[in-house]
């Protein structure tokens, strides 16, 4: 049983096909998604994705304001997404939230109080948090260590392409660290001396499609069924079976959201 801890298969880039896709996984051993809703919060994006969750077994919602789209969460997308927790239960996390200050398609400030404002909404509401932080580590340590620290709520950081220091930090906040494709490219060298070193009970995998197809597929749109290959490459890297390292990222998937009795 593999758990696919971040995807966006509510996006356009699976209309087609999606129904194929989520067999798929199942076929390739993914029980689990947990769905990504993000996109311009007033554009019926988050909406669409917690439909997802409610309409098939073995995917679950998270929904949030991604960083690129932090000029455009105000106290409206804030009550949308209050709103919307409370029409599902399915939705289980606060994200994509973070910092993204290698495309700044949001102005960085807009970007800070979108991401403080949403850690202390996901506090009030006991959600977990997924975080997406590029180019910004230092600063969404230090966001985090002020909004989060002391909640005694988990998070993830997902899609986990940074500094060792980074785990470590991250991973003393309560947070568990995922990884994706990235971590199978051939020059990923540092990526993979990090998922060596994060403690097994804190690891996570996951795909991010449709984007960082792993290698065999990279450069093809990425998809659930992917995943065994960066479960592959972190067996390898931790001298471990595939078989064990999809036990132990499902079992501490199904802890970091209190679903032991439904996934394990």
């Amino acid at each position: 049983m593999l758990i696919d801890s971040h995807a966006h298969i509510d996006g356009p880039e699976f209309d087609a096909d999606r129904d194929e896709v989520i067999r798929r996984a199942r076929d390739a051993g993914v029980s689990t998604i947990l769905n990504i809703g993000t996109g311009d919060p007033h554009s019926g994006a988050l909406e669409r994705a917690v439909d997802l969750g409610e309409s098939h077994d073995g995917i679950y919602t998270a929904i949030g304001t991604h960083p690129h789209d932090a000029k455009l969460y105000d106290d409206k997308a804030e009550q949308k997404i209050r709103d919307l927790l409370k029409q599902s239960s399915r939705v289980i996390a606060w994200g994509e939230i973070g910092l993204d200050f290698h495309y700044d398609n949001s102005p960085r400030e807009a970007q800070r109080i979108a991401f403080r404002r949403q850690l202390r909404a996901a506090r009030e509401a006991s959600l977990p948090v997924i975080i997406h932080t590029r180019e910004a580590e230092e600063e969404t340590i230090e966001i985090l260590r002020l909004e989060w620290s002391g909640s005694g709520l988990p998070g993830i950081m997902h899609c986990f392409t940074g500094s060792g220091t980074l785990a470590a930090s991250a991973i003393e906040l309560g947070f568990s660290i995922s990884f994706a494709g990235i971590v199978t490219f051939k020059k990923a060298e540092d990526l993979r001396a990090v998922a060596k070193e994060v403690p097994l009970d804190r690891l996570l995998i996951e795909t991010d499609c449709p984007y960082l197809a792993p290698t065999p597929y990279r450069g093809k749109r990425n998809e659930p069924a992917y995943m065994v290959e960066v479960a592959r490459c972190l067996a390898e890297l931790r001298h471990l079976s595939l078989e064990e390292i999809a036990r132990v990222t499902s079992t501490n998937f199904a802890r970091l959201f209190g679903l032991e009795k439904e996934l394990v």
